[in-house]
């Protein structure tokens, strides 16, 4: 599929910053400032309005986004959008009440549960589409939540875990990626299915079905992203995993943190950008493009 900017902003800013909530609502950095509570307060919600402004760019029409909470019942999408203002108004109480002086943990733990349901529900909006067999898949949701939990782990100066969630990171999109190589061929979809010709005997294309480009064609079938795959899987899980690893194994010094986050979040721009430039709509198949 093309890769809409917005898209990929939304979903890799609003990831890191949700994920720095579950870690501060978790009580992160409990011998934090006044000052560094408030940064860090002001960076997970400023990643989360960032993530959430951008994708009103990916509407339709921008100006009927409160349409998009109507469906929660239904919708991932309505349910996404629920739980990430419920959940940046819970976390708004309980920054307040951090930075004056009062950790309330219990509040801090329901915004790290909204959090983490509100990525989740992120990603099932990938997940439960049966035209992308690479994105049904329960990886997708796994591989989320691990980027939120990575990202606001780096950004909180979270010591322990930090260093097993980047392993398992990697690890898990390299599986995801093995697995999602194949999935357009396991799922079955063919160009008989597609067509619908299949009882006929076993068609091909002689012609494309159009002599230029459509909307299918641009937002469906997008071909850029896969050519240049194993150059751009390597440069993400070196950006994402090996140097945020390789800076923050040796020492434990803030500066160092830092940049591994900086350096993870890049990394996490490049493999969201893969994530959806290597879907492969089962609408490719009939066009006669994958």
């Amino acid at each position: 599929m093309h890769p809409a900017p917005s898209i990929i902003a939304f979903t890799t800013l609003s990831g890191i910053g949700f994920g720095l909530i579950i870690w501060l609502g978790l009580g992160a950095a409990p011998d934090a400032t006044h000052l560094y509570a408030l940064i860090l307060c002001l960076l997970a919600a400023g990643l989360v309005c960032a993530g959430l402004l951008a994708s009103l760019l990916h509407l339709g029409q921008p100006t009927r986004f409160l349409k998009a909470f109507s469906q929660w019942r239904t919708s991932w999408l309505s349910r996404e959008a629920a739980l990430a203002m419920t959940t940046l108004v819970v976390f708004a109480l309980y920054a307040a009440l951090w930075v004056t002086g009062t950790r309330f943990l219990p509040l801090g733990l329901f915004a790290a549960l909204l959090a983490f349901k509100t990525v989740f529900a992120t990603a099932m909006i990938y997940a439960q589409m049966r035209s992308v067999p690479r994105w049904r898949s329960v990886l997708t949701p796994v591989i989320f939540l691990l980027f939120a939990l990575t990202g606001g782990a780096l950004f909180a100066g979270v010591r322990g875990p930090t260093p097993w969630l980047l392993g398992a990171l990697g690890l898990l999109q390299i599986v995801a990626w093995l697995w999602g190589d194949r999935a357009l061929a396991r799922s079955g979809t063919t160009l008989a299915t597609a067509t619908g010709l299949g009882e006929m005997g076993r068609p091909r294309l002689l012609e494309p079905p159009h002599t230029g480009q459509n909307y299918l064609l641009k937002e469906m079938v997008f071909v850029v992203g896969r050519r240049h795959a194993a150059r751009l899987r390597v440069i993400g899980l070196v950006l994402a995993v090996v140097i945020p690893l390789a800076l923050i194994l040796p020492t434990e010094g803030r500066l160092a943190v830092w940049i591994a986050a900086d350096v993870h979040a890049l990394g996490a721009l490049v493999l969201r950008w893969l994530f959806f430039a290597q879907a492969e709509h089962v609408v490719g198949l009939y066009y006669g493009k994958r």
